[in-house]
């Protein structure tokens, strides 16, 4: 099993918004980037967890705990061109796109927030992607040992 960490906007998708869908479980869609494309289509599994990251809000950070409930497929919002995330470069027959599908878990027991896990760049989340600055990848993975560190921390705030 692998970790990642996923990111949304909770006023476009949030962990509220995953739980209230049918089954709890609704695909990552709208992905535009190539090193987060290649990561759904070629490395998540069924059965990986990821942590849920509200970004883009006064206090962002890891809100859930979230199960990748499908292998990468392609992504249909880049095929329709009524989609905010059409991309006319994309060809049903070559996808350029792909998206895995995702369940809610849990909501964490409080936001761990990126400035408490930013407290940790040099020690215990060292080389963790969401602490380096500048980075701006929506999907990204978690080492066993992060996962394992971040999870520690939702007992100690």
């Amino acid at each position: 099993m692998a970790y990642w960490l996923l990111k949304s906007e909770p006023d476009a998708f949030g962990i509220e918004d995953l739980k209230a869908r049918r089954d709890q479980t609704e695909p990552w869609d709208g992905v535009r980037n190539y090193q987060a494309r290649n990561m759904m289509r070629d490395q998540m599994q069924a059965g990986d967890l990821g942590f849920f990251y509200h970004s883009n809000v006064k206090e962002p950070g890891i809100v859930g705990i979230i199960e990748v409930a499908s292998t990468g497929y392609p992504d249909p919002t880049a095929f329709d061109p009524d989609c905010k995330y059409f991309d006319p470069k994309s060809d049903p027959a070559h996808p350029r796109w792909y998206l895995v599908d995702v369940r809610f878990v849990r909501e964490m027991k409080r936001n761990i927030s990126l400035n408490e896990l930013k407290a940790y760049a040099t020690t215990a989340l060292e080389g963790f992607p969401l602490v380096r600055k500048g980075n701006r990848l929506s999907i990204m993975p978690v080492t066993n040992a992060q996962w394992d560190f971040i999870l520690s921390l939702e007992k100690t705030g």
